[in-house]
């Protein structure tokens, strides 16, 4: 069986950093520089659902706020 073919049982939580873009992140690694947890976790498609709903404009914070 290959990699992508297991189901994948990891626990993530939703990261966004300063510019307002969202990811994942797996729950037993700390968060990376520049990123802040949101408050969501779960299953990977849980939180892909997630930023689906939330992340609405994907153009970075700072674009949004020149083009403004």
């Amino acid at each position: 069986m290959k990699q992508d073919e297991r189901e994948d049982t990891t626990n993530y939580r939703v990261v966004v950093n300063h510019e307002e873009q969202y990811s994942i992140w797996p729950d037993y690694r700390d968060i990376p520089a520049g990123w802040r947890d949101t408050g969501k976790s779960g299953q990977k498609e849980d939180c892909l659902e997630y930023i689906k709903e939330v992340w609405t404009d994907m153009r970075p914070l700072s674009l949004r706020k020149k083009m403004e």
